[in-house]
């Protein structure tokens, strides 16, 4: 079905949330952008009263901000690096800061890789196309020198083909808990690789990155905890939205954050203060309007 069918485009002429619809880029199905973009799309609907948003499934950060761009969505979810990959980005606007995504690079545990160095020459699955996993991937194995062979399949095929046997290792990037990663873990014996000796040199290369330790207890990993790289998520809307409309949309992100908690834990983490800090994406002026308004 096309997206451009599915919804009607938000034009700068409307001044009321009347006969307003959204089309919302997402993610994976089993990855958390989809999770939070069906809560937002209930949250939405119920408490402003419009036609429940259409929440689609997309390759991930890199496709959104394209269907962005091509006006093919209104809402969407974007790592802070796919808005570097994309011609027309800069006409964006931000709702918000979300959650941090986590890069998790996931080996099978009878395989002796401790290293990511250690991937050279063997399978392994860079995300799908058009996916902000693919950028951080790519971009760390070139950095690197590191040369496996190189495989784009998205969250769900990478789980089933290292089940399979087909697959020596993924990457992913996304919010904690990840639900298929939470079920690969159960399912298979897997290790997450640690990268704090690879991060030095590639955040110098690439500073849109930070880095963080994910605790073992998210996954029950029984080799510990690992320290790897985050990168800030954002909620983007075209320039071309109303005013009134951005600014219902992230009162109401807040409002019914506990009920979007339910939908996703990693909505916890949302918070008003650094929900600003959406650099280099310019805050739309409906949600800055809010902002001001709540004393941000």
């Amino acid at each position: 079905m096309s997206l451009l069918t599915a919804a009607t485009v938000l034009t700068g002429c409307s001044s009321t949330l009347d006969d307003v619809k959204i089309t919302m880029a997402t993610g994976s199905e089993g990855g958390v952008y989809y999770r939070l973009g069906n809560g937002l799309a209930d949250i939405w609907s119920g408490r402003l009263g419009i036609v429940r948003p259409q929440v689609v499934a997309t390759a991930g950060s890199k496709d959104n901000v394209t269907r962005l761009v091509n006006n093919q969505a209104q809402v969407g979810f974007s790592q802070a690096d796919a808005l570097e990959e994309v011609e027309g980005s800069s006409r964006l606007r931000a709702l918000a800061r979300m959650h941090d995504d986590y890069l998790q690079v996931i080996v099978r545990a009878d395989l002796p890789v401790k290293k990511l160095s250690e991937l050279s020459g063997l399978r392994v699955s860079v995300g799908g196309q058009e996916s902000g996993v693919e950028i951080i991937a790519n971009r760390m194995l070139d950095s690197l020198h590191v040369t496996p062979q190189r495989l784009n399949l998205d969250l769900e095929k990478s789980a089933q083909w290292m089940t399979e046997g087909k697959l020596d290792a993924f990457f992913w990037s996304g919010g904690l808990p990840t639900t298929r990663i939470t079920q690969l873990t159960k399912e298979l014996g897997v290790r997450m690789l640690d990268l704090r000796d690879e991060l030095g040199p590639f955040r110098g290369q690439y500073p849109v990155y930070g880095s963080a330790t994910l605790p073992a207890s998210t996954y029950n990993l029984q080799s510990g905890p690992v320290i790897t790289l985050v990168v800030r998520n954002f909620l983007l809307v075209t320039e071309s939205m109303p005013d009134d409309v951005a600014e219902a949309l992230v009162r109401q992100l807040f409002e019914g954050q506990p009920e979007l908690v339910k939908a996703h834990s990693a909505a916890r983490t949302i918070e008003q203060r650094s929900a600003i800090e959406t650099s280099p994406v310019p805050l739309h002026n409906g949600a800055m309007r809010y902002y001001r308004d709540a004393k941000v």
